[in-house]
């Protein structure tokens, strides 16, 4: 039998893509053909367009790539779909395409087939798009190989000033380090790591803002301050949750009093809107208690110059509430919390230095004694339940207020003054881990260990003065600003220790 003799026999052939050197074998019968399709095919491309009408079973189908493969399946299933498909295999039979018909050596007559043309080797997806689409893809697990809880168990350990570079891993990892569970376990297996963070004035009026790490001692860069801060001033500043840094009311120079509240989270590194407070105030007095805001006195733009409201915000509720009203009105100078009581000190309406007291727990206020008031510098702390303050200009010397004979006594002395210049001028006294930190215009950080102050064997090693990366600009800056023509100098406003 010549099964090339005549291209008759050709129609009774199912033709698909082609194996080389593989013989494929009928199915419902033992025997098998060899045919040579190599001599006909310029034939069966000049006359697939009539041979692929015909009737089945005698039905040649011929795509336009001329990639075909013999399979046997029942012609009801045969289909005719596009010549460029995403994949290369047959979709009833399973075989690769890889071969020209012009190469094909072996088929079977006789049988239903499929057709199912194939892609050329040379048409593949775009590069750009399989780049993309792994890029989005989310992976399944944080470290490949790892149950999830031993892996968010290894990364809760990195050090915090490499947590940036950790959510450009993948977004799963982003996922999982501005989620709150993620800085809840570091809180609770005691990792979370205190930044301090410096809220400062510059030459042009400009408000900027830098976070320091005590461990590395390196200044790390924030988000921008938010527009309606950028040149307001005698704004408020609080920490609640030990994570949330907030900025509320100031004067706006173009605006007048506001009464704008934002917070900055440490776990996101973003700011957010919250409630805005009942009254508009600039230069008032502030300060946290029981995870509560309070804000009191202060002044605003209007016929009623100082204020003697005051107010309360609840973070959980999202929401301000007055409190009772001060006895006098005043515009805050000093404040500390002490005892679960909030002392005041400030200028009333005559200009005259005025004290008060406020009780939570009865939210009642009260004229202050002479006690922790008397002699009382700006600024001071609060720290394992007795009072500091600051006993010279530059922060080198500290003293500790006794509430039984109503005094204050000398505590901690470093023994190197830097002077009385405006530069190292202390601006604020925090806590941080343990120990109280000074922190002066120039950006220089010294730290004191108050706790082992009666201790004679750590006699030497009270005091620790931290080198931070911004000294040698803010020296700079200090020694050009001497010759400048204005003289102006950048000034701390406020400093706060965050936790994440």
């Amino acid at each position: 039998m010549a099964p090339t003799s005549r291209p008759s026999q050709l129609a009774k052939l199912t033709i698909t893509h082609v194996h080389i050197g593989e013989p494929l074998r009928d199915m419902d019968s033992s025997k098998s053909l060899l045919i040579s399709l190599q001599p006909q095919l310029p034939t069966l491309r000049r006359r697939g367009c009539d041979l692929a009408q015909a009737r089945p079973p005698q039905r040649i189908a011929i795509a336009r790539y001329g990639v075909y493969k013999l399979c046997q399946v029942p012609f009801s299933r045969c289909r005719i779909p596009r010549a460029q498909v995403e994949t290369s295999a047959c979709h009833h039979c399973g075989g690769d395409v890889t071969l020209a018909l012009a190469e094909a050596k072996k088929c079977v007559p006789g049988t239903r087939h499929c057709v199912q043309p194939a892609i050329k080797p040379t048409i593949q997806t775009p590069r750009g798009k399989s780049i993309r689409r792994e890029r989005n893809k989310v992976p399944t697990s944080y470290v490949p190989g790892l149950p999830d809880d031993l892996a968010i168990a290894c990364l809760i350990r990195v050090p915090r000033i490499f947590h940036s570079l950790l959510r450009l891993v993948c977004k799963k990892w982003h996922r999982l380090l501005s989620n709150n569970y993620f800085y809840s376990l570091r809180y609770k297996l005691g990792m979370a790591e205190e930044w301090i963070y410096v809220i400062k004035r510059d030459r042009e009026n400009k408000i900027a803002w830098h976070a320091f790490d005590p461990i590395y001692q390196l200044w790390q860069p924030l988000p921008p301050i938010p527009p309606e801060f950028c040149e307001a001033f005698g704004f408020g500043c609080a920490v609640l949750c030990g994570c949330l840094l907030f900025l509320f009311g100031g004067k706006d120079p173009i605006s007048g009093s506001m009464k704008r509240v934002m917070f900055y989270s440490a776990r996101t590194n973003k700011w957010h809107k919250a409630a805005d407070m009942m009254r508009r105030r600039h230069f008032f007095a502030c300060c946290v208690m029981n995870n509560c805001l309070y804000v009191a006195g202060g002044e605003c733009d209007g016929v009623q110059h100082l204020l003697r409201s005051a107010e309360v915000y609840d973070p959980n509720k999202n929401r301000w509430a007055f409190v009772s009203d001060m006895s006098v009105a005043m515009m805050p100078l000093v404040g500390v919390v002490h005892g679960g009581k909030w002392y005041l000190k400030g200028l009333n309406s005559h200009r005259h230095v005025t004290n008060e007291v406020y009780m939570p727990a009865t939210d009642h206020w009260a004229l202050a004694g002479d006690g922790p008031v008397s002699g009382w510098q700006n600024p001071s702390m609060s720290l394992h339940g007795q009072l500091y303050a600051l006993d010279c200009p530059d922060g080198c010397k500290l003293r500790v207020y006794d509430d039984l004979s109503e005094s204050w006594y000398p505590s901690v002395d470093s023994k190197v003054h830097l002077g009385n210049s405006k530069d190292v001028e202390a601006a604020a006294l925090l806590p941080l881990g343990g120990k109280l930190c000074i922190i002066r215009n120039n950006m220089s950080i010294s730290i004191a260990d108050v706790a082992n102050a009666e201790c004679p064997a750590k006699k030497d090693q009270l005091w620790e003065n931290i080198a931070g990366r911004g000294q040698l600009k803010s020296f700079v800056s200090d020694l050009w600003s001497k010759f400048s023509r204005m003289g102006k100098k950048s000034q701390i406003m406020h400093c706060q220790v965050l936790q994440a």
